[in-house]
């Protein structure tokens, strides 16, 4: 029964030594390096070759060359890793914020103005190597303390000085000194020019309320400037929206005291703009403004536009009838001058016949007589001892020769009685 057992016990151990001898081989042969005497392998190599007893060197190899060494005695087999470094480099690591602020650091060795270090370029150095950044600096400061620190103000302008945001004082016209920003501040404003406001700013209608319940559509302009700059400046977060608001409401409060046909008119118009201006003003000196209004122009005083047709035939109708009652006025002034005229003819007239009757009598029969024939052609005369019918033409004709242009018939008044 214990030559079977030794039997099998021996044929183990030659197949584990096969399986040895294979591996050893298959690390020789490994493509990740190995090589002849297995070097500096791991320490599972070494205990392979203490195991063998028979001091074959083929253990060196064993499994400890599954993993590549980097460095053996002899000479490597097959491809090197492409992943680990070659050669004594060391390990690769992953790169520290540290290193990332130093590769841009302009004084790392072998740097330089966009030089291989990268970072910024350097700045040039004055002649005993100093920085030229300080003097940059001080030149900068005297530059803005000069510049925030005089200041030249037109003819129609004024400044208000600030300290640290709280009212100082007043500057005018010409060269000013304060102190430099950011303790002092100046805003300056033009205090003389006229600012215009047109109300309303586009095409709308701006409807407002008459007397005598009208409605109207009114247009006009503000013109204004500043009088206070310290409380213009102050006291008013939008000037040009105020001025607007108190000219709309004084503008309401006005034209509600007038009737249609006093907005619609000239004279009408005058009165208005002059109410407005002074209403505009005490409504705005009693808020203390800071503002003077130069003056109010009514610019469109219309009829609502869905009337406006019916208010133009009206108008017309007024132009018409007022230009009848001036011809009649014309008429009756030339009427007027001709009577007193001829009253002033027969005055004289009559001075003369006061003075001499018949001769003054007999002029003026003969002037009548010649101012009513004087267009006819035919006279049929009743009188003895003259031809009953004269054929005045026939007689200037025949006259006419003779230069004459007339013919004269002259019949004694007293025949005629």
């Amino acid at each position: 029964m214990g030559v079977p057992i030794d039997s099998a016990m021996k044929a183990i151990g030659d197949a584990i030594m096969s399986m040895r001898a294979g591996l050893a081989m298959a690390g020789r042969n490994s493509p990740w390096g190995g090589g002849k005497g297995g070097g500096k392998g791991g320490s599972a190599g070494k205990s392979g070759d203490e195991a063998e007893p028979d001091g074959d060197n083929h253990g060196q190899g064993d499994e400890g060359t599954d993993a590549p060494t980097g460095k053996g005695d002899g000479e490597n087999k097959g491809p090197r890793n492409p992943w680990l470094p070659s050669g004594d480099a060391p390990p690769r690591r992953s790169a520290s914020i540290e290193d990332i602020f130093r590769s841009r650091d302009p004084r790392r060795p072998g740097g330089g103005p966009r030089g291989p270090g990268g970072g910024f370029p350097r700045l040039p150095r004055r002649p005993d190597g100093k920085s030229w950044l300080p003097l940059g600096i001080g030149a900068a400061l005297a530059a803005l303390v000069v510049l925030t620190s005089f200041h030249m103000l037109g003819p129609k302008e004024q400044g208000i000085v600030t300290r640290f945001g709280k009212f100082s004082r007043i500057i005018d016209s010409g060269i000013s000194a304060t102190l430099p920003w950011p303790i002092e501040n100046v805003e300056v404003q033009d205090v003389r020019s006229f600012n215009v406001d047109m109300i309303p700013d586009n095409d709308n209608e701006k409807l407002m309320l008459t007397s005598d319940k009208n409605l109207v559509d009114l247009s006009y302009i503000v013109r204004w400037n500043i009088k206070d700059l310290k409380d213009y400046t102050f006291r008013l977060a939008d000037p040009s929206e105020t001025v607007s608001e108190v000219a709309e409401a004084a503008m309401r409060a006005s034209i509600a005291q007038v009737s249609l046909n006093d907005a619609l008119s000239g004279a009408g118009r005058a009165r208005l703009e002059l109410d407005v201006r002074e209403r505009m003003q005490r409504i705005l000196d009693y808020y203390k403004a800071g503002v003077a209004i130069q003056g109010v122009e009514i610019k469109k005083a219309d009829p609502p536009a869905k009337t406006k047709a019916a208010f133009e035939q009206v108008t017309v109708s007024q132009q018409e009838a007022e230009r009848d009652r001036s011809e009649a006025r014309a008429w009756a002034q030339q009427l007027l001058a001709q009577a007193q005229g001829n009253a002033a003819s027969f005055d004289k007239v009559y001075e003369q016949y006061k003075l001499a009757p018949e001769v003054t009598k007999r002029r003026m029969y003969y002037e009548t007589m010649e101012r009513v024939l004087r267009d006819n052609d035919t006279v049929i005369a009743d009188a003895p001892g003259v031809t009953s019918y004269l054929p005045l033409a026939e007689v200037r004709r025949r006259s006419a020769p003779t230069g004459g242009d007339t013919a004269t018939v002259t019949v004694d008044p007293k025949e005629g009685q």
